[in-house]
């Protein structure tokens, strides 16, 4: 699954900002915005973002 969706997916369910998002998932509050204009995250990052979300309780699968 795409990284992104997924955060929009839980940024629209929750009406998290996606600067708290950013800084909750990554420490970085830039991180969604980043995404959203072409940022390709690291695999690392990516991991860290998804296992964030399924602390969360995020639907879908995580990868």
């Amino acid at each position: 699954m795409d990284l992104l969706p997924r955060i929009e997916r839980y940024l629209r369910r929750t009406r998290m900002k996606p600067a708290l998002f950013g800084r909750a998932a990554v420490n970085d509050p830039r991180f969604v915005f980043d995404l959203r204009l072409g940022r390709e995250p690291r695999i690392k990052t990516m991991r860290r973002v998804h296992a964030w979300l399924d602390a969360q309780g995020a639907e879908g699968s995580s990868r």
